[in-house]
């Protein structure tokens, strides 16, 4: 299917993806568009399973996207084993109404 622009250039747009993804796993709940949550929600998810596999390659990999040292500690210490057993759909998208300013569609994305 691809992906969205998000109205942003590449390195913007890469760059927020990444904060995103690492303010979810650090407060397991953020509050975004329902644009950005769909792209946030398919980068998480393979984070998540490749966390699962709990080597230090994958660790790397974590590392290599993730911002936050805590937060890749976090990812394979309490939040991978926790799905241990589930196969995929980490998380979940709550749709909460339009944003005031701007009246863009807001959700609340949170890990299971």
């Amino acid at each position: 299917m691809g992906y969205q622009k998000l109205g942003r250039n590449t390195g913007h747009r890469k760059a927020m993806l990444r904060n995103l993804v690492t303010s979810l796993f650090r407060d397991e709940r953020i509050n975004t568009t329902e644009a950005r949550a769909k792209e946030v929600k398919s980068i998480a998810e393979r984070l998540v399973t490749t966390a699962k596999q709990n080597d230090l390659a994958a660790r790397r990999q974590a590392l290599a996207y993730l911002y936050e040292e805590d937060v890749v500690r976090k990812l394979f210490d309490k939040i991978a084993p926790k799905y241990a057993d589930r196969p995929g759909g980490y998380t979940r998208i709550v749709k909460v109404g339009y944003r005031r300013g701007d009246a863009a569609k807001a959700v609340i994305l949170e890990l299971i």
